[in-house]
């Protein structure tokens, strides 16, 4: 287990998980789709019924400072998208 990193808050996620009970992850690039559901059923005790998945490639940033020019690059990510069984549901913020 352990492939879930963390839960994916964003305003356009929130929107989505309104509307049709989805809630999205940032998973290990090598997980699959039934370690996923596998993990989001043991550790929130819900019904899966769908999972997409989205490669997410780094992308190089430069920006200009005072000292010149610094150049970098993001993040390599994959993206569960988890849709739960109609009544279902996950609360992030229970234990704040």
């Amino acid at each position: 287990m352990g492939f879930i990193i963390k839960p994916l808050i964003s305003e356009k996620m929130n929107n989505e998980t309104e509307k049709r009970a989805r809630y999205g992850f940032i998973v290990r690039p090598e997980a699959n789709k039934l370690q996923i559901k596998a993990e989001v059923e043991a550790k929130f005790n819900v019904n899966v019924v769908a999972v997409n998945t989205c490669n997410y490639a780094g992308k190089n940033k430069s920006r200009y400072t005072r000292a010149g020019l610094i150049k970098g690059r993001t993040n390599a990510f994959k993206k569960a998208i988890v849709t739960l069984r109609e009544g279902d549901a996950i609360d992030f913020y229970s234990n704040i």
